[in-house]
């Protein structure tokens, strides 16, 4: 007796659709070389992020025919002067040692100390402050030491501080390689010691003002601070002040510029100069403008400055009047360029070329002025509105008093016949009112 039994169901077969799916056979992946089992199975077969790279290529095997050991062997240094020998681990291949200097040995680097003579020190070296024994003390623990003159100072038999130290090995040295180059042909200008000689004072001054650095209080580096932030306060506040005061100056010199051409005309020929004789205008916005872009370059050439400054004095013109200008100057034997441009020079340039430009613009309004008479002078018939043209005709009144209008005094054309008056027409009644009757 079974559950089937119990629950009443029939015991027949499921149907073929309710059978079991069978399952997809899983296609064996052969797990890749140089990968381990545990990181494989880690993986789950996708594949990595990083490509897998040949064992061989990280780690390549010695050749099978070498023979590697390691021997505990004695060496010398070639660095040392006491043949010490000592020993150390050798990587032996094949039973053959490696042969030559030890391998630190290229790092023991010395310094070269000059060397000199009795009779150099007599003729070049004398000094009332040093002697001779303790002069030849110090170039040995210089020779020693490596020219370490903290140790020098410590092993040095007299109290000698390290600046004087240096001053008298260094003073000693550059003597006797001016000495002997003088003896014999060869420059030594470029040497350091002979090249950037050492300064005591300058010395003992940078070690006593690190000195005093070192030992301040916080108190004191917040004051220092502080007057270095007020320092920079006002030497931004004075640069302003000069940039405002060379950017006014082009300024009122445009204006000048600008206001003598016009005064010596009248008002109402303004309207009628050409476009070149209302320049200067213009002009002085294009150098202003001109002079911020250059203070914001903060460093640049004169010569910049001054091509961008004619640039902008001649903007208004046109290319013939540049050209004249340039000739004009030819003329008169002055370079287009300066040849020594400094600002004086620049500054004088620049008014130069500025005349010549009102110069010309003035020749150009006389011819224009001179075309426009002559043309006048030369026209057959009178230009109407001209005060010889008006006539003047006094009022006429009538004996009763009344005046005439002005339509009685026309003018007469000549060749023509005074018109007849019509005759008088006779007024109509005028009509009457409420307050007549």
């Amino acid at each position: 007796m079974d559950a089937k039994d119990i629950l009443g169901l029939s015991k027949t077969s499921h149907p073929a659709s309710q059978e079991k799916k069978s399952r997809p056979v899983k296609e064996s992946q052969r797990k890749p070389d140089g990968i381990s089992r545990e990181v494989y199975a880690l993986i789950g077969g996708v594949p990595p992020l990083m490509p897998a790279v040949e064992p061989l290529q990280l780690k390549k095997r010695p050749p099978t025919d070498e023979k590697i050991t390691w021997q505990w062997l004695p060496f010398t240094s070639s660095a040392r002067k006491d043949n010490l020998q000592l020993y150390h681990w050798v990587r032996v291949v094949n039973g053959v040692p490696p042969i030559g200097d030890y391998s630190f040995a290229k790092y023991n680097k010395s310094v070269d100390v000059v060397k000199y003579t009795d009779e150099e020190y007599e003729k070049h070296l004398t000094d009332d402050m040093w002697t001779k024994e303790e002069t030849d003390q110090l170039f040995e623990l210089c020779q020693q030491f490596d020219l370490r003159f903290i140790v020098i100072a410590d092993r040095f038999p007299s109290s000698r501080t390290v600046e004087e130290l240096k001053e008298r090995y260094y003073k000693v040295s550059r003597s006797i390689l001016i000495a002997r180059a003088a003896a014999s042909p060869g420059d030594v200008s470029e040497h350091p010691i002979v090249k950037e000689p050492y300064k005591f004072t300058q010395e003992r001054d940078r070690k006593r003002a690190l000195s005093m650095v070192l030992s301040q209080t916080k108190h004191q580096e917040r004051k220092d601070s502080e007057v270095l932030a007020e320092a920079k306060r006002i030497a931004e506040s004075r640069m302003a002040a000069r940039n405002a005061k060379e950017s006014e100056l082009p300024i009122t010199f445009n204006v000048e510029r600008a206001i003598v051409p016009g005064e010596t005309l009248s008002p109402s020929s303004n309207s009628e100069l050409p476009s070149a004789m209302v320049a200067p205008s213009t002009s002085m916005a294009e150098n202003t403008s001109t002079l911020a872009s250059l203070r914001m370059l903060r460093v640049y050439l004169r010569t910049y400055a001054l091509d961008q400054m004619i640039q902008a004095a001649s903007s208004s013109a046109g290319l013939r009047t540049i050209k004249r200008v340039e000739q004009s100057l030819q003329e008169l034997g002055v370079n287009l360029k300066p040849r020594v441009p400094t600002k004086s020079v620049c500054a004088q340039h620049l008014e130069l070329r500025k005349e010549i430009l009102t110069l010309l613009n003035l020749q150009k309004q006389l011819q224009y002025k001179e075309a426009e008479g002559s043309s006048y002078r030369d026209s057959p018939y009178e230009t109407p509105g001209t005060p010889k043209d008006r006539t003047f005709v006094p009022e006429s009144t009538s004996f009763g008093g009344e005046r005439v209008g002005k339509r009685d005094q026309k003018r007469k054309a000549p060749g023509r016949a005074e018109a007849p008056s019509s005759p008088a027409q006779p007024k109509r009644p005028r009509k009457l009112r409420a307050s007549d009757m």
